[in-house]
């Protein structure tokens, strides 16, 4: 005959596997969060993380977790940033010259008054980002998402429209 399991031996048992499953769930839940110190790189996770103010010229960040990031008067200008997510990021005075966006997830950014000439957000999802008063000379939206996107006063003037025709000088606020 085996010897049968003592109720306080399963305790001990339960408790490391109890423990396991909780750790799991944790991390599962996204309860481990990015170093907001990582460098700069492809795929970095910066979600929440403040980069006020910093010079960021010619860094790559493609496919990068930037949600909810704040970049304030932060410096993307030369920046790649193809296919990053940066739902709810603020983007507020920042520079963004000659920057990449293609295929980024900028949907409720606030990009008030960031100068993005020359950039490219080639089929960018910008729906309901706040661009107003952004300075947005010769920027490519070709296929690009607007739908409720806020763009008073922001300057169009060369810039490629969704439909991939050039705004005309003066174009302020719409493409015409």
């Amino acid at each position: 005959m085996k010897n049968p399991v003592r109720p306080h031996r399963q305790i001990p048992r339960l408790s490391r596997r109890l423990t396991g499953l909780f750790l799991a769930l944790i991390v599962a839940a996204g309860g481990a969060h990015a170093a907001c110190t990582d460098p700069a790189a492809d795929g970095v996770n910066w979600r929440r993380c403040y980069l006020d103010g910093r010079d960021l010229k010619n860094v790559s960040l493609d496919k990068a977790m930037l949600r909810e990031a704040t970049f304030q008067r932060s410096d993307l200008s030369g920046a790649r940033m193809t296919d990053a997510d940066a739902y709810r990021a603020k983007f507020l005075s920042a520079r963004l010259d000659r920057a990449i966006l293609d295929g980024a997830r900028l949907i409720e950014a606030d990009l008030t008054r960031a100068e993005m000439i020359g950039t490219s957000l080639k089929g960018a999802d910008l729906r309901n980002a706040k661009l107003v008063g952004a300075v947005m000379k010769e920027a490519d939206l070709t296929g690009a998402r607007l739908e409720g996107a806020d763009l008073r006063n922001a300057d169009l003037s060369g810039a490629r429209w969704t439909d991939g025709r050039v705004c005309g000088d003066g174009s302020s606020g719409q493409c015409h």
